[in-house]
């Protein structure tokens, strides 16, 4: 199983009936530099990026924080390389890390995000504050009444960039293009707008949705009033290795990206499970429990009514933000309709509740049981969930108490969308 840096090794008994739920195998880039070049010189719907640069006198470009594997180490060194000899300065080149509400990312886990000491050494590197009202500007709100307020440093470059990694998005619908800025690079109260609960709980919020989606079209709303923005879209297997990569208009390139991506991570299944068995997708998603809600909504399209969700999480960095626990205290104390129904009363969401939010979405369905060695007894209280010390027995007791020897496992958790066809 996907979990921490190192893995969780899984045996179960012989006389479970077990599918192990994989996607498609991806084919991988063998020169991946060299892919990136090549990206940038033949582009989706715009100019080569050397040409898009010509002229320029300053470019930012946004990183996702250190919770999203991106191949920066791929990536950043050719697009500063290619930045700097179409003519910009390298003090002219800001590079953001779009860390949304999430904390900032500094030290040796700034260098493990960039990837690169030479890239760290030639630009310049900083990290987006939500909650630092100077920091962005107000460029109105959107038609479906987002207000939409950006980190100044992106908006006013002369040449906008984001790097992203297209996968799976329980609320998105996929990752990368549009989300690095927006939540990425937001203010703290864009961000709880486009996460309030009345949003959140619509129809077509899932995992792999585009096409009605209302989360995605107030992004995409959102993208229009800022101008001109190009992206480098990336796609890895579940090694890490990269296996797409390609530039261009931020919402033409995102889109082809997504359509390479998504035969590898939608599985269709033909019958459902009612015990299923997953995981936090390991580092550096499974970081805290925050992050480890996706892998539970993950498998809603597979499950029946009533079923068991076990996900495997270490959770080194424990629960998540102080407001998370908070949000978590109030499930607890509430109960899920009475905590749904108090969040729907709000126009912005408290800082974190969106997690808390979607984890519903899962107990609604299913019982969760959670394994995690990092958690510390409080923060498991709040988790909402059964935490379980042994996983395997927990797993027969569940089999045996159902009758129903059929259990599915997915090693890599959120990363994998099965989806019953029934």
């Amino acid at each position: 199983m996907k979990y921490g840096r190192k893995g969780l090794l899984l045996e179960l008994p012989d006389d479970m009936d077990v599918s192990v739920i994989r996607g498609r195998k991806m084919p991988l880039l063998r020169d991946p530099m060299g892919e990136v070049r090549s990206a940038l010189s033949r582009p989706t719907g715009c100019g080569t990026l050397a040409e898009q640069a010509r002229g320029c006198g300053s470019a930012c470009i946004l990183v996702c924080d250190i919770t999203r594997p991106v191949p920066n180490h791929v990536v950043l060194p050719v697009l500063i390389e290619t930045l700097i000899d179409a003519g910009l300065r390298p003090d002219s080149i800001t590079i953001l890390v779009a860390t949304g509400l999430h904390r900032p990312n500094e030290g040796e886990e700034l260098r493990e995000l960039i990837g690169s000491e030479r890239v760290l050494e030639t630009v310049k590197v900083v990290n987006h504050f939500a909650r630092n009202d100077d920091d962005h500007l107000f460029l109105g709100a959107t038609s479906g009444g987002l207000p939409v307020s950006l980190d100044r440093r992106f908006v006013a470059a002369d040449l906008r960039i984001v790097v992203g990694l297209v996968e799976p998005h329980f609320m998105a619908g996929y990752s990368g293009g549009r989300k690095v800025i927006l939540p990425g690079i937001a203010h703290r109260d864009t961000i709880r707008a486009l996460h309030s609960a009345r949003l959140l709980t619509r129809d077509n919020v899932a995992n792999c949705r585009l096409v009605g989606n209302p989360v995605h079209e107030e992004q995409m709303r959102a993208m229009g009033m800022i101008g001109k923005c190009f992206a480098v879209n990336t796609v890895i297997d579940e090694n890490r290795d990269l296996s797409f990569v390609n530039f261009g208009d931020l919402g033409e390139s995102h889109t082809a990206a997504v359509e390479f991506a998504q035969p590898y991570f939608e599985v269709p299944l033909d019958h459902r499970f009612n015990t299923v068995v997953t995981s936090g997708a390991g580092h550096p998603l499974d970081q805290n429990y925050y992050q480890t809600v996706k892998g539970m909504v993950a498998v809603l399209g597979m499950i029946g009514p009533e079923s068991d969700i076990f996900i495997v999480s270490e959770c080194s960095d424990g629960l998540g933000s102080r407001e998370y626990g908070g949000a978590q205290a109030r499930l607890i104390s509430m109960g899920v309709d009475r905590f749904l129904e108090d969040a729907l009363m709000r126009e912005y969401a408290a800082v974190d509740e969106w997690e808390t939010v979607m984890q519903t979405k899962a107990m609604r369905t299913a019982k969760i049981h959670l394994f995690s060695e990092c958690l510390k007894p409080e923060e498991k209280r709040l988790t909402g969930v059964r935490v379980v010390d042994s996983l395997v027995p927990a797993i027969k007791e569940c089999v045996e108490r159902k009758e129903d020897r059929r259990v599915a496992v997915i090693p890599g958790g959120p990363y994998i969308i099965p989806v019953c066809r029934s």
